[in-house]
């Protein structure tokens, strides 16, 4: 199945409906836990932080906040220390986040700040991990590589990208969501819009390697519908981000079980 370039989805026009925007946001936090968007992404970060006791994320595109939210509540209860920063670009998303779900505004080792994932206002290594769920397939290859780079230049160990398979199967069980488990109008159009825009893992793979990274691990959801790679900053690219030599580089063998 070709991707669609020309296919728009409602979330990336106008957000005048907050009612809408909000129950989208609740469809997703549902879709990510009962179909294993939180599990792909918990899995990435061990696979580049299972060796450390506290960690810091930069979640960009974070929507409704839901897998940053999961994930300070997993590592809670495992001893462990996560503190998260999420961006979103549209203000209106982070004020529907918060309708969605009033604990986020309260929720310990949680940030949201408005922001551009394509020029972050953070130095050079500021978070070990960046992450970015069900937001490249939204962007062309250049466009995405442009933000793989940016989340590469502020990662201290690497980053992790979860998204959408492209492919027959996903399309079907994307009509299914969003017509048999929701009535929202954002979902139902949007969710099979995004499978056929999505990028394949073999190609989201080939732009991380484009943006100075290396896949490590590749770990795919229920039916193979998603994935979620983990990637750590290329040696080669080391020295192209200021400050960074090829000996600060992870070491793979020393990244979590690989």
């Amino acid at each position: 199945m070709e991707r669609l370039t020309d296919g728009v989805e409602l979330l990336d026009g106008p957000l005048d409906d907050p009612a809408a925007l909000a129950g989208n946001l609740r469809d997703l936090r549902r879709i990510n836990r009962w179909l294993g968007g939180v599990d792909l992404s918990a899995a990435s970060i061990e696979a580049l932080a299972a060796h450390r006791a506290e960690l810091t994320l930069l979640d960009v595109g974070t929507g409704g906040a839901d897998i940053p939210m999961a994930l300070i509540a997993r590592a809670r209860q495992r001893g462990r220390r996560l503190h998260a920063v999420g961006i979103d670009s549209r203000p209106e998303v982070l004020e529907a986040a918060v309708r969605a779900n009033p604990a986020i505004a309260t929720t310990e080792g949680l940030e949201l700040h408005v922001g551009d994932g394509r020029a972050l206002r953070y130095p050079d290594r500021s978070f070990d991990i960046a992450h970015a769920s069900l937001v490249l397939h939204h962007l062309e290859p250049t466009a995405a590589i442009e933000l793989l780079r940016e989340m590469c230049r502020v990662a201290r160990l690497g980053i992790v990208v979860n998204d959408l398979e492209r492919s027959r199967l996903g399309l079907v069980g994307a009509w299914l969501v969003g017509h048999l488990l929701t009535g929202n109008r954002l979902t139902r159009h949007d969710a099979p819009v995004s499978v056929r825009r999505a990028y394949r893992a073999g190609e989201m793979a080939a732009m991380l390697r484009a943006a100075g990274l290396l896949p490590v691990r590749t770990s795919r959801g229920a039916f193979g519908q998603r994935y979620g790679i983990a990637a750590l900053v290329a040696p080669d690219a080391a020295h192209d981000v200021a400050g960074r030599s090829a000996e600060g580089v992870p070491d793979p063998h020393g990244a979590g079980d690989l």
